[in-house]
């Protein structure tokens, strides 16, 4: 991923406009990071590299910060960097789009197969120490987030 940050486009602040590298971001680079993001069971440290990715990719989009009275240079910070970019942040779009397809699952039949692994009873132990997030627990918490209360997911449909 970082050879895609560093990619020419990204360094060239005079050749290309600014909206023209948030265009690439959202089209090229967004798509690929995000792959598959659906079924991701996010930690908080890999929500946390996710915020770092993009505000990595952000600072070289904008550019560094000119001090107008000394005319040094310095780096934004992700207050400034969410004042600039209007889009929602990488976590936001996972969750949304987590919301989209957990609610397109539940409306499936009950004889397709990605219903059937969802909402499925695993069998077995599950492993001794602190429980692995499923993504079960990451839908009924961004549903707490969004305000929709912890009753059984598949009700959402």
């Amino acid at each position: 991923m970082v050879a895609i940050i560093r990619c020419k486009i990204f360094s060239l602040p005079v050749c290309y406009p600014k909206n023209f590298k948030i265009k690439i971001y959202r089209t090229i680079i967004l798509p690929v990071v995000l792959y598959g993001l659906e079924t991701w069971s996010l930690t908080l440290r890999e929500e946390c590299r996710l915020r770092v990715f993009e505000n990595r990719v952000l600072r070289r989009v904008f550019g560094p910060k000119r001090d107008e009275v000394t005319g040094s240079a310095e780096k934004l910070h992700s207050e400034e960097l969410n004042d600039l970019y209007s889009a929602a942040n990488i976590v936001r779009v996972i969750i949304s789009r987590r919301m989209r397809w957990t609610v397109h699952v539940a409306r499936m039949c009950e004889r397709r197969g990605v219903y059937r692994v969802l909402v499925g009873i695993r069998e077995g132990k599950r492993p001794l120490g602190t429980p692995r997030r499923r993504l079960e627990d990451n839908i009924k918490k961004d549903r707490q987030e969004l305000g929709c209360g912890v009753m059984d997911w598949i009700e959402l449909a």
